[in-house]
């Protein structure tokens, strides 16, 4: 299907309108509301992306990406297959914070 330039699988789970032209979200992704995503993005099968994160634009996220919340990545990023962004040094379960830790992932570096 395809909304305001935005092509999403029927089988994608996006919550958020914040989407820019020209994206592609593919099967199983499940983008949470809050999360905002730039314009002429791949984002590949079977990643899940938490509110606020922030995706540039032309930013290539493969297969099995996990971006918690506080993630930012900048324009023209590719993130490899299987790569999980945490938001806590030290996570340990049932700790829940009120501010957790951003992490940028910079064009180019």
């Amino acid at each position: 299907m395809e909304i305001n330039g935005v092509k999403i699988h029927p089988q994608a789970l996006v919550e958020t309108d914040r989407i820019g032209p020209g994206t592609r979200i593919w099967a199983f992704v499940h983008v949470l509301k809050d999360a905002e995503i730039g314009s002429d993005c791949n984002i590949g099968d079977g990643c899940f992306i938490e509110g606020n994160v922030k995706v540039g634009n032309e930013v290539v996220v493969k297969n099995g990406v996990m971006l918690c919340s506080g993630v930012r990545v900048e324009d023209r990023v590719l993130i490899g297959p299987n790569v999980g962004f945490v938001n806590d040094r030290f996570p340990r379960a049932k700790v829940f914070h009120n501010h957790y830790e951003e992490t940028i992932i910079r064009e180019g570096g």
